[in-house]
């Protein structure tokens, strides 16, 4: 095969960081791969193949590392591997549990009460009790417990040690001790021949719980790509000449005409044919009112109509679908790399050899200074460090976080095409927005109609109106779309320069500059003045030979971009205006909406130039929605575009907002720097757990205080703590009704006073 592509493989074997930061190293040097990003979370690798290669060597690269991989389903969801692990995990830890709690409580429970341990010595003997625990803990390493061997001991062969060789050599130094102990304690010296049966089989029990309950955690992470698989309805209703009939959605093709009716998901993407209905379309821009739509409006497949049945034509179905767009994005960048996840890679590749030292000098430690008994002593912390220092909890840092954010940031209406726009958005200084159709509705409107004495605004507006009818200049079509009743014109005269002549109604009537309607009195002139000074269009409207008042026109301002921006000002971050615009309008625009830096009569290459600018003080977001908008958006650190925009624009952004409401920019800035913290809190927790705990196995507490920490105890640190940074990650999936959601909403409603004012 000939060319680049792009796998998604779903990868067997992995159960720890060090796993997936050798497969991830396999395929960094391997020159069949051009990039690889494996996500130890979801079971799954993405990579795209250097030219001339093909998956067949892939996968032989990924069998030779130990961790086989097949072509992920198109319908694979990652929540299902974690589903049947959870089961299987759950299965082998009841059964375990079974095995082992008797043993535990025969051996454990001498300890506690020593009359328990003389009955047993009486009836059975303590031979007997510790043939017993033989068998019952030889029975959990070769059942529930024998994962552990199967890929550890291969692993240590391929010196490539990990979480599975760490448990294994463990509980097989306990087993193997204990074993000598009772079958051949001549062996040992006479005040070491203790059993240890019971901590291996708990310790098994322990971590196959610990991992049940890791997967029944992961399973949650997913969540946000399972919503949206779930948004797709299974068939839907395509009209025929023979009447209605349930198809497939698979089997739907471009222009089938399709009957929704209420309360149901729309199939397909595409655009109303017959009927007026709302449609609930929170699931693209997070925002929960329902938008109206009539014939020729564009619908979207996965959304809900919550009005009456209508009929709408396919313009996109399946792959090609929006919602299957917005999936594929999202899988993309819950599968990114963060820069920081390469320095985890590297710890967690030297990590487990580093233990397997630790514990060679721990157990000689022991056996050299240690108090008696020694090689009991020294079994128990030698253990002890083995099973406490699992990388899992490292492995699980980002990944968990990153899945959980950009899952939770979808549910918003925002899309992160990038996953790495996560942590450079999470130290972003200055947000650089376009103006026309980013801050503006792209497009002009009538703002201002001002009549003078003795004529109504509304017959001012009908009139100019009339007269503009025959004029296809986008300002006169904003003029037509204002007017409330439609005037015939008898007659149309375009005055080049100046403006427009008709005859409307048996009246000539005007609209242009002033000098073409006549005498402008000062009172009306001032207003025409000041509405210029705002940047906006100003047209004079003469009727009957005498002036009638002035209109306004204007690209108005998007009803959340000042909101927008007083949030981001509240973040701390400074934000700036690129546009094309002349300097008076830029400027206007700016005031307006409390923007401090302008940049006007911007070329795309200017822009460029701009951002470079900018990026002196730090880390620049642009937020853009056209093509001229494309260059800016790639050169910025952090390209963010509008939904309702190009189709290239969307496609050179590392994140894209589903809405035109630029609320999104706030919501993508806030999603990230949570998502960082929560890495960084996951990041210390799983470092300093290490860290402080890998000391206190050794028996760092032991000269002190007398305390040797037991495996067993080791067993259920360790579990806990990779739970422990699932559940932190999962936090993420609450995020938005924080502080950044309540200075958007006050930022909103001192917008609302203000128009009212």
């Amino acid at each position: 095969m000939s060319g680049k592509q792009t796998l998604r493989l779903t990868v067997d074997g992995m159960s720890c960081a060090a796993c997936a930061g050798r497969l991830q190293a396999a395929f960094d040097t391997a020159p069949e791969v051009q990039s690889a990003a494996v996500n130890l979370l979801d079971h799954s690798a993405v990579v795209t193949l250097a030219d001339g290669a093909d998956f067949d060597a892939v996968a032989a690269l990924a069998k030779k590392t130990g961790y086989p991989v097949s072509r992920a389903k198109a319908d694979d969801d990652s929540a299902d591997h974690d589903a049947r692990e959870a089961d299987r995990l759950r299965n082998a830890a009841l059964l375990a549990g079974a095995l082992v709690l008797p043993v535990f409580l025969l051996e454990m429970g001498g300890h506690a009460f020593p009359g328990l341990h003389h009955w047993v010595g009486q009836t059975i003997g303590h031979q007997t009790s510790r043939v017993f625990q033989f068998l019952m803990i030889g029975a959990v390493l070769l059942g529930p417990g024998r994962m552990f061997y199967a890929r550890g001991i291969p692993a240590l062969f391929r010196g490539a040690p990990d979480m599975n060789a760490l448990v294994a050599l463990g509980t097989g130094a306990a087993f193997v001790y204990s074993s000598v102990a009772t079958f051949a304690p001549s062996w040992l010296p006479e005040g070491a021949r203790h059993v240890y049966f019971e901590a291996a089989g708990v310790i098994v029990a322990l971590i196959l719980a610990g991992r049940w309950m890791e997967a029944r955690a992961k399973s949650k992470t997913g969540q946000s790509v399972r919503a949206l698989v779930g948004l797709q309805p299974k068939f839907a209703r395509v009209v025929t000449d023979a009447g209605d009939e349930d198809r497939a959605i698979e089997a739907l093709k471009t222009g089938d005409i399709l009957r929704v009716r209420p309360g149901e998901r729309l199939p397909a993407d595409g655009v109303v044919t017959g009927g007026e209905t709302f449609v609930d379309e929170s699931m693209i821009s997070g925002e929960p009112v329902p938008v109206g739509k009539a014939a020729e409006d564009a619908v979207t497949g996965g959304t809900v109509n919550t009005g009456n049945a209508f009929t709408m034509r396919v313009t996109r179905a399946g792959d090609a679908s929006v919602l299957a767009e917005i999936i594929r994005m999202v899988r993309a960048a819950q599968g990114a790399r963060l820069p920081i996840q390469g320095l985890i890679d590297r710890i967690t590749l030297r990590f487990v050899p580093a233990v397997l030292l630790v514990a060679v000098g721990t157990v000689a430690a022991w056996l050299a200074f240690g108090p008696a008994p020694t090689l009991g002593n020294a079994l128990v912390a030698g253990v002890s460090v083995l099973i406490i220092a699992c990388p899992c909890a490292m492995g699980l840092a980002t990944p968990t976080s990153i899945m959980v954010g950009t899952g939770r940031a979808a549910a918003l209406g925002v899309l992160f095409r990038k996953g790495e726009a996560l942590q450079t958005l999470g130290d972003v200084a200055t947000v650089a927005f376009d103006k026309t159709g980013t801050l503006t509705e792209g497009r002009p409107v009538v703002t201002d109609v001002v009549p003078v004495e003795g004529w109504a605004r509304d017959d001012v507006l009908n009139f100019a109106a009339a007269a503009e009818t025959g004029s296809e200049h986008p300002i006169a079509s904003a003029i037509s779309a204002a007017a409330l009743e439609r005037l015939a014109a008898e007659s149309f005269e375009t005055i080049a320069g100046q403006g427009v002549r008709a005859r409307v109604e048996g009246q000539d009537v005007l609209v242009g500059q002033a000098t073409l309607v006549g005498a402008v009195d000062a009172t009306l002139g001032s207003k025409g003045e000041a509405l210029e000074a705002a940047g906006k269009t100003v047209f004079y409207v003469g009727v009957g030979g005498n002036v009638a008042g002035l209109i306004a026109v204007a690209d108005a301002e998007k009803p959340s971009a000042r909101a927008a921006i007083a949030e981001l000002k509240a973040l701390g971050l400074n934000v700036a205006m690129i546009t094309g615009d002349g300097q008076r309008t830029a400027d206007a625009i700016a005031a307006s909406l409390g923007i401090d830096r302008v940049v006007a009569r911007a070329m795309p290459s200017d822009k460029v130039a701009a951002l470079v600018a900018m990026q002196a003080d730090g880390p620049v977001v642009f937020v853009g929605d056209g093509i001229n908008d494309a260059p800016a958006l790639a050169r910025a650190d952090v390209g963010i575009a509008i939904g309702t925009g190009t189709d290239v624009a969307m496609e050179t952004a590392d994140v894209v907002l589903m809405s035109g409401d630029l609320a999104g920019v706030g919501r993508a800035i806030g999603i990230a720097r949570a998502t960082m913290r929560n890495i960084r809190q996951n990041l210390g927790w799983a470092f300093g757990y290490n860290v402080l705990l890998i000391p206190v196995a050794a028996g760092l507490l032991y000269p002190l205080f007398g305390i040797l920490l037991s495996p067993v105890l080791a067993a259920g640190a360790m579990a806990l703590s990779s739970v422990a940074v699932v559940g932190n990650a999962l936090r993420l999936g609450r995020w938005g009704a924080g502080s950044a959601g309540r200075v958007q909403a006050e930022a909103r409603a001192q917008d609302a006073q203000a128009v009212v004012t």
